[in-house]
């Protein structure tokens, strides 16, 4: 399986997996939100694009293209082809630098990097069929409110996740009673016990349960010992995507 990524620009911009850090999960005492496994794989599944150049841009709230201004952190080439305003209306294009193509049947998602905070500003997602577009396409984000937003080098601009989107159309969403089905109503009801019980004891101060901190069921793939299944062997903490190459 290969994404085949074609510079369209002599300097593209650099690609690599996603990364897990950031900054507003890492505020927190001991860096809590990371033990949210759903969140740090989000931030993992699919690859950055990076900003090769620091820079600002302002927004007057104008409806018109020169309404939106950049200021390079110094001199760059390529920069008004980078990013620019062309949708006008306060919305922001980002180019890629890179005309990608996937396997048959797999699309590209891009969009701002999961659960990247950035204030005044708003990333814009889109699909696109890579499995047969011979052009690029761009990444947008939109001002939120009129004003100042900086990005800075090495800051991701996309995030691209790959998807079999065509398959998802197959899908029939169905709502269920969760008594018919008995063994995952046992599981969740032990689940939920165990979870109130752990509640109630962080909120005592219980030592076990304080030194204990957090339920790793999910995170370690286990069940708690009451359900007595055996834990599934495709459970993972942490993806591991990799870094392009060139190929030939």
């Amino acid at each position: 399986m290969e994404l085949e990524c074609y510079p369209t620009e002599n300097r593209p911009p650099e690609i690599v997996p996603g990364r897990p850090q950031r900054a507003w999960m890492d505020r927190f005492a001991e860096r809590h939100p990371y033990r949210c496994l759903p969140l740090t794989m989000a931030n993992t599944t699919g690859w950055d694009i990076l900003c090769p150049v620091g820079f600002s841009m302002t927004w007057d709230g104008g409806a018109h293209q020169e309404c939106i201004k950049f200021q390079p952190d110094h001199p760059y080439p390529g920069f008004t082809d980078f990013v620019k305003s062309h949708f006008t209306r306060g919305v922001v294009t980002f180019h890629t630098g890179y005309l990608f193509r996937t396997p048959p049947g797999w699309s590209m998602m891009a969009m701002g990097p999961p659960n990247h905070v950035k204030d005044g500003i708003q990333p814009l997602a889109g699909v696109i069929e890579t499995d047969w577009l011979p052009f690029p396409f761009t990444m947008n984000w939109i001002f939120t409110r009129p004003g100042t937003v900086r990005f800075e080098k090495g800051e991701t601009f996309c995030f691209l996740m790959l998807l079999q989107d065509k398959a998802i159309e197959s899908f029939q969403p169905v709502i269920r009673s969760m008594n018919s089905n008995p063994e995952l109503r046992r599981q969740y009801d032990v689940w939920a016990e165990k979870r109130t019980e752990f509640n109630s004891l962080i909120f005592k101060r219980d030592p076990e349960a304080t030194k204990e901190a957090w339920q790793r069921f999910y995170f370690k793939g286990e069940y708690p010992e009451e359900i007595q299944a055996e834990a599934p062997s495709h459970h993972v903490n942490k993806r591991r995507l990799k870094s392009p190459k060139l190929g030939v």
